[in-house]
């Protein structure tokens, strides 16, 4: 199946757009924000991240993989 993009819901800050990249091109959201946030003292980081909130669509709910932890491993094992 053809990689898609989308929108993170659960990795958003304002929109979910710098998420949904991160995810798409595996790499960390927060380098993501980083280049944003040089586009936007560039003039067209503000209305690139906007067209991309109404371009890009959400990532479905149900899209998400459910990762489930034994206690053991949220504690260190304590």
């Amino acid at each position: 199946m053809a990689k898609q993009i989308y929108r993170s819901s659960h990795n958003a800050v304002i929109g979910g757009v710098c998420g949904g990249l991160g995810e798409y091109f595996d790499i960390d959201p927060v380098i993501m924000r980083i280049i944003w946030v040089l586009l936007l003292f560039s003039g067209v980081g503000f209305l690139a991240y906007i067209a991309a909130w109404i371009i890009i669509p959400r990532r479905p709910e149900d899209d998400y993989e459910v990762i489930e932890y034994d206690d053991d491993d949220i504690n260190g094992g304590v």
